[in-house]
Protein backbone atom coordinates (compact mmCIF):
# COMPACT_ATOMS: atom_id res chain seq x y z
CA UNK A 1 0.00 0.00 0.00
CA UNK A 2 1.19 3.55 -0.58
CA UNK A 3 2.79 5.96 1.87
CA UNK A 4 0.45 8.89 2.62
CA UNK A 5 2.10 12.29 3.01
CA UNK A 6 0.29 14.78 5.24
CA UNK A 7 1.48 18.36 4.77
CA UNK A 8 0.56 21.99 4.41
CA UNK A 9 0.38 23.22 0.82
CA UNK A 10 2.68 26.03 1.86
CA UNK A 11 5.39 23.33 1.99
CA UNK A 12 4.54 21.78 -1.38
CA UNK A 13 7.94 22.53 -2.94
CA UNK A 14 9.70 20.43 -0.27
CA UNK A 15 7.01 17.73 -0.40
CA UNK A 16 7.27 17.41 -4.19
CA UNK A 17 11.02 16.92 -3.87
CA UNK A 18 10.59 14.33 -1.10
CA UNK A 19 7.85 12.44 -2.95
CA UNK A 20 9.84 12.24 -6.18
CA UNK A 21 12.90 10.94 -4.36
CA UNK A 22 10.78 8.23 -2.73
CA UNK A 23 9.21 7.26 -6.06
CA UNK A 24 12.69 6.92 -7.60
CA UNK A 25 13.42 4.42 -4.82
CA UNK A 26 10.31 2.42 -5.77
CA UNK A 27 8.24 3.65 -2.82
CA UNK A 28 4.55 4.07 -3.64
CA UNK A 29 3.40 7.52 -2.54
CA UNK A 30 -0.08 9.01 -2.12
CA UNK A 31 -0.01 12.75 -2.65
CA UNK A 32 -3.28 14.65 -2.98
CA UNK A 33 -2.16 16.72 -5.97
CA UNK A 34 -1.20 13.52 -7.80
CA UNK A 35 -4.28 11.51 -6.97
CA UNK A 36 -7.32 13.81 -6.78
CA UNK A 37 -9.31 14.72 -9.88
CA UNK A 38 -11.84 17.49 -10.50
CA UNK A 39 -15.13 16.45 -8.90
CA UNK A 40 -13.61 14.06 -6.36
CA UNK A 41 -14.88 14.25 -2.80
CA UNK A 42 -11.87 15.63 -0.91
CA UNK A 43 -12.98 14.27 2.47
CA UNK A 44 -13.84 10.79 1.17
CA UNK A 45 -10.71 10.39 -0.94
CA UNK A 46 -8.36 11.52 1.80
CA UNK A 47 -10.03 9.31 4.40
CA UNK A 48 -9.85 6.34 2.02
CA UNK A 49 -6.16 7.00 1.41
CA UNK A 50 -5.36 7.33 5.12
CA UNK A 51 -7.22 4.11 5.91
CA UNK A 52 -5.42 2.22 3.15
CA UNK A 53 -1.91 3.61 3.58
CA UNK A 54 1.00 1.54 4.88
CA UNK A 55 2.20 4.56 6.84
CA UNK A 56 1.65 8.30 7.20
CA UNK A 57 4.53 10.71 6.81
CA UNK A 58 3.56 13.86 8.71
CA UNK A 59 5.59 16.87 7.58
CA UNK A 60 6.06 19.12 10.61
CA UNK A 61 6.43 22.83 9.90
CA UNK A 62 5.04 26.08 11.27
CA UNK A 63 2.30 25.94 8.65
CA UNK A 64 1.33 22.28 9.06
CA UNK A 65 0.97 22.29 12.85
CA UNK A 66 -1.66 25.03 12.44
CA UNK A 67 -3.47 23.31 9.56
CA UNK A 68 -6.90 21.86 10.40
CA UNK A 69 -6.61 19.40 7.50
CA UNK A 70 -3.29 18.09 8.81
CA UNK A 71 -4.79 17.69 12.27
CA UNK A 72 -7.65 15.60 10.88
CA UNK A 73 -5.28 13.38 8.89
CA UNK A 74 -3.07 12.97 11.94
CA UNK A 75 -6.03 12.03 14.15
CA UNK A 76 -7.01 9.29 11.70
CA UNK A 77 -3.43 7.98 11.63
CA UNK A 78 -3.10 7.94 15.42
CA UNK A 79 -6.41 6.09 15.71
CA UNK A 80 -5.02 3.40 13.40
CA UNK A 81 -1.90 3.13 15.59
CA UNK A 82 -4.09 2.39 18.61
CA UNK A 83 -6.28 -0.10 16.75
CA UNK A 84 -3.47 -1.96 14.96
CA UNK A 85 -0.88 -1.63 17.76
CA UNK A 86 1.92 -0.75 15.35
CA UNK A 87 3.72 2.36 14.19
CA UNK A 88 1.68 4.07 11.49
CA UNK A 89 2.56 7.78 11.86
CA UNK A 90 6.14 8.88 11.10
CA UNK A 91 7.12 12.52 11.81
CA UNK A 92 9.18 14.44 9.25
CA UNK A 93 10.79 17.56 10.70
CA UNK A 94 11.05 20.26 8.03
CA UNK A 95 11.73 23.24 10.30
CA UNK A 96 11.70 24.24 13.94
CA UNK A 97 8.09 24.48 15.13
CA UNK A 98 5.77 23.73 18.02
CA UNK A 99 6.06 19.92 17.90
CA UNK A 100 2.70 18.19 18.50
CA UNK A 101 2.40 15.92 21.53
CA UNK A 102 2.26 12.74 19.40
CA UNK A 103 5.72 13.41 17.93
CA UNK A 104 7.57 14.22 21.13
CA UNK A 105 8.17 10.58 21.97
CA UNK A 106 8.89 9.40 18.42
CA UNK A 107 12.04 9.21 16.36
CA UNK A 108 11.68 11.53 13.38
CA UNK A 109 13.35 12.16 10.04
CA UNK A 110 15.21 15.44 10.39
CA UNK A 111 15.35 17.61 7.26
CA UNK A 112 16.21 20.85 9.07
CA UNK A 113 19.88 20.86 8.08
CA UNK A 114 20.42 18.08 5.54
CA UNK A 115 17.90 16.77 2.99
CA UNK A 116 19.86 13.62 2.13
CA UNK A 117 20.20 12.59 5.78
CA UNK A 118 16.49 13.09 6.34
CA UNK A 119 15.65 11.13 3.18
CA UNK A 120 17.78 8.20 4.36
CA UNK A 121 15.85 8.13 7.63
CA UNK A 122 12.52 8.07 5.78
CA UNK A 123 13.60 5.31 3.38
CA UNK A 124 14.85 3.16 6.27
CA UNK A 125 11.72 3.86 8.27
CA UNK A 126 9.29 2.72 5.57
CA UNK A 127 11.39 -0.14 4.16
CA UNK A 128 9.51 -2.99 5.80
CA UNK A 129 6.16 -1.82 4.42
CA UNK A 130 7.42 -0.91 0.94
CA UNK A 131 9.60 -3.91 -0.05
CA UNK A 132 7.50 -6.45 -1.98
CA UNK A 133 10.27 -9.09 -1.99
CA UNK A 134 10.92 -9.48 1.75
CA UNK A 135 8.52 -10.10 4.58
CA UNK A 136 7.58 -11.77 7.85
CA UNK A 137 4.31 -13.56 8.59
CA UNK A 138 3.42 -13.77 12.28
CA UNK A 139 1.15 -16.53 13.58
CA UNK A 140 0.22 -17.40 17.16
CA UNK A 141 2.60 -20.38 17.35
CA UNK A 142 5.36 -19.38 14.92
CA UNK A 143 6.58 -16.78 12.45
CA UNK A 144 7.75 -17.18 8.86
CA UNK A 145 10.48 -15.09 7.23
CA UNK A 146 10.55 -15.11 3.43
CA UNK A 147 12.27 -13.59 0.43
CA UNK A 148 12.02 -13.66 -3.36
CA UNK A 149 15.01 -13.89 -5.67
CA UNK A 150 14.88 -13.82 -9.46
CA UNK A 151 17.14 -13.88 -12.47
CA UNK A 152 18.14 -15.52 -15.75
CA UNK A 153 18.86 -19.25 -16.16
CA UNK A 154 20.18 -19.97 -19.65
CA UNK A 155 17.94 -17.33 -21.17
CA UNK A 156 14.87 -18.35 -19.17
CA UNK A 157 13.40 -16.27 -16.36
CA UNK A 158 13.41 -17.90 -12.90
CA UNK A 159 11.96 -17.03 -9.49
CA UNK A 160 13.15 -18.53 -6.20
CA UNK A 161 11.11 -18.20 -3.02
CA UNK A 162 12.65 -19.10 0.34
CA UNK A 163 10.69 -19.57 3.57
CA UNK A 164 12.02 -20.17 7.08
CA UNK A 165 9.33 -21.06 9.63
CA UNK A 166 10.36 -20.61 13.25
CA UNK A 167 8.10 -22.00 16.04
CA UNK A 168 7.87 -20.01 19.25
CA UNK A 169 8.53 -22.94 21.60
CA UNK A 170 9.92 -25.83 19.54
CA UNK A 171 13.63 -26.39 18.93
CA UNK A 172 13.42 -26.76 15.15
CA UNK A 173 12.79 -24.69 12.03
CA UNK A 174 11.32 -25.59 8.64
CA UNK A 175 12.90 -24.53 5.37
CA UNK A 176 10.89 -24.32 2.14
CA UNK A 177 12.57 -23.61 -1.20
CA UNK A 178 10.45 -22.99 -4.32
CA UNK A 179 12.04 -22.75 -7.76
CA UNK A 180 9.94 -21.57 -10.72
CA UNK A 181 11.52 -21.79 -14.18
CA UNK A 182 9.68 -20.21 -17.12
CA UNK A 183 9.32 -21.40 -20.69
CA UNK A 184 10.64 -19.11 -23.47
CA UNK A 185 7.08 -17.80 -24.05
CA UNK A 186 6.65 -17.07 -20.33
CA UNK A 187 10.04 -15.34 -20.30
CA UNK A 188 8.96 -13.04 -23.13
CA UNK A 189 5.71 -12.29 -21.29
CA UNK A 190 7.65 -11.48 -18.12
CA UNK A 191 9.92 -9.06 -19.99
CA UNK A 192 6.89 -7.34 -21.49
CA UNK A 193 5.15 -7.04 -18.11
CA UNK A 194 8.36 -5.75 -16.55
CA UNK A 195 8.62 -3.03 -19.20
CA UNK A 196 4.97 -2.02 -18.78
CA UNK A 197 4.42 -2.30 -15.02
CA UNK A 198 7.79 -2.93 -13.37
CA UNK A 199 9.67 -6.04 -12.28
CA UNK A 200 7.79 -6.38 -8.99
CA UNK A 201 4.39 -6.50 -10.71
CA UNK A 202 5.76 -9.13 -13.12
CA UNK A 203 6.99 -11.23 -10.19
CA UNK A 204 3.65 -10.87 -8.45
CA UNK A 205 1.92 -12.27 -11.55
CA UNK A 206 3.98 -15.47 -11.30
CA UNK A 207 3.48 -15.80 -7.52
CA UNK A 208 -0.26 -15.34 -8.10
CA UNK A 209 -0.25 -18.21 -10.61
CA UNK A 210 1.50 -20.42 -8.07
CA UNK A 211 -1.02 -19.54 -5.37
CA UNK A 212 -3.93 -20.42 -7.68
CA UNK A 213 -2.27 -23.66 -8.83
CA UNK A 214 -1.76 -24.91 -5.29
CA UNK A 215 -5.24 -23.89 -4.19
CA UNK A 216 -6.79 -25.64 -7.19
CA UNK A 217 -4.80 -28.75 -6.27
CA UNK A 218 -6.29 -28.85 -2.79
CA UNK A 219 -3.45 -27.07 -1.01
CA UNK A 220 0.03 -28.26 -0.06
CA UNK A 221 0.76 -29.27 3.54
CA UNK A 222 3.71 -31.68 3.60
CA UNK A 223 4.25 -33.75 6.75
CA UNK A 224 7.88 -33.97 7.88
CA UNK A 225 8.80 -37.02 9.95
CA UNK A 226 12.62 -36.89 9.68
CA UNK A 227 15.49 -34.81 8.31
CA UNK A 228 14.94 -35.71 4.67
CA UNK A 229 13.63 -33.19 2.16
CA UNK A 230 10.15 -33.67 0.77
CA UNK A 231 10.15 -32.73 -2.93
CA UNK A 232 7.20 -31.82 -5.17
CA UNK A 233 7.50 -31.17 -8.91
CA UNK A 234 4.80 -30.07 -11.32
CA UNK A 235 4.09 -28.01 -14.42
CA UNK A 236 2.15 -24.75 -14.10
CA UNK A 237 0.28 -23.01 -16.91
CA UNK A 238 -0.18 -19.27 -17.14
CA UNK A 239 -2.80 -17.09 -18.73
CA UNK A 240 -0.91 -16.10 -21.90
CA UNK A 241 -0.24 -18.11 -25.09
CA UNK A 242 2.44 -20.71 -24.38
CA UNK A 243 2.99 -19.36 -20.87
CA UNK A 244 4.10 -22.23 -18.64
CA UNK A 245 6.52 -22.93 -15.80
CA UNK A 246 8.35 -25.86 -14.23
CA UNK A 247 7.98 -25.76 -10.44
CA UNK A 248 10.07 -27.54 -7.80
CA UNK A 249 9.17 -27.27 -4.11
CA UNK A 250 11.46 -28.68 -1.43
CA UNK A 251 10.50 -28.73 2.26
CA UNK A 252 12.69 -29.94 5.11
CA UNK A 253 13.12 -29.69 8.87
CA UNK A 254 16.22 -28.40 10.67
CA UNK A 255 17.22 -28.49 14.33
CA UNK A 256 16.39 -30.88 17.17
CA UNK A 257 14.29 -33.99 16.60
CA UNK A 258 11.26 -33.90 18.90
CA UNK A 259 10.04 -37.33 17.82
CA UNK A 260 6.85 -35.78 16.45
CA UNK A 261 5.84 -35.14 12.86
CA UNK A 262 5.70 -31.53 11.67
CA UNK A 263 2.99 -30.27 9.31
CA UNK A 264 4.05 -27.35 7.09
CA UNK A 265 1.32 -25.18 5.59
CA UNK A 266 3.08 -24.24 2.35
CA UNK A 267 -0.11 -23.02 0.68
CA UNK A 268 -0.67 -20.50 3.47
CA UNK A 269 2.77 -18.89 3.29
CA UNK A 270 2.57 -18.58 -0.50
CA UNK A 271 -0.81 -16.88 -0.14
CA UNK A 272 0.68 -14.52 2.47
CA UNK A 273 3.51 -13.61 0.12
CA UNK A 274 1.09 -12.80 -2.67
CA UNK A 275 -1.08 -10.69 -0.36
CA UNK A 276 1.96 -8.76 0.90
CA UNK A 277 3.09 -8.03 -2.66
CA UNK A 278 -0.41 -6.97 -3.64
CA UNK A 279 -0.68 -4.55 -0.71
CA UNK A 280 2.78 -3.03 -1.19
CA UNK A 281 2.30 -2.50 -4.92
CA UNK A 282 -1.24 -1.19 -4.64
CA UNK A 283 -1.95 2.50 -5.19
CA UNK A 284 -5.32 4.29 -5.07
CA UNK A 285 -7.01 4.39 -8.49
CA UNK A 286 -4.40 1.90 -9.75
CA UNK A 287 -1.94 4.73 -10.45
CA UNK A 288 1.79 4.64 -9.77
CA UNK A 289 3.54 7.99 -10.29
CA UNK A 290 6.56 7.93 -12.59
Amino acid sequence: MPIFISYSHKDKEFVDRLAMQLVRRNVNVWLDRWELSVGDSLVDKVQEAVDGASALLVVLSKASVESEWCKKELSAGLLRELEEKRVVVMPVMLEACDVPVFARGKLFADFRTDFDSGLTSVVEGVAKVTNPSLGRVKESLYHTDWSIDWGDVNGRFAIILNYVQVPNKEQHTCLTNIEILSTPAATRLFERMKAESGVDAAKMHVVGLLREKINDSGGLQPRLSDERERIFKFAMKGTGPGEAYDVRIGVRRLGEDSGRDVLVNTANVIASTYQHMKEVLKTPNGKRPQ
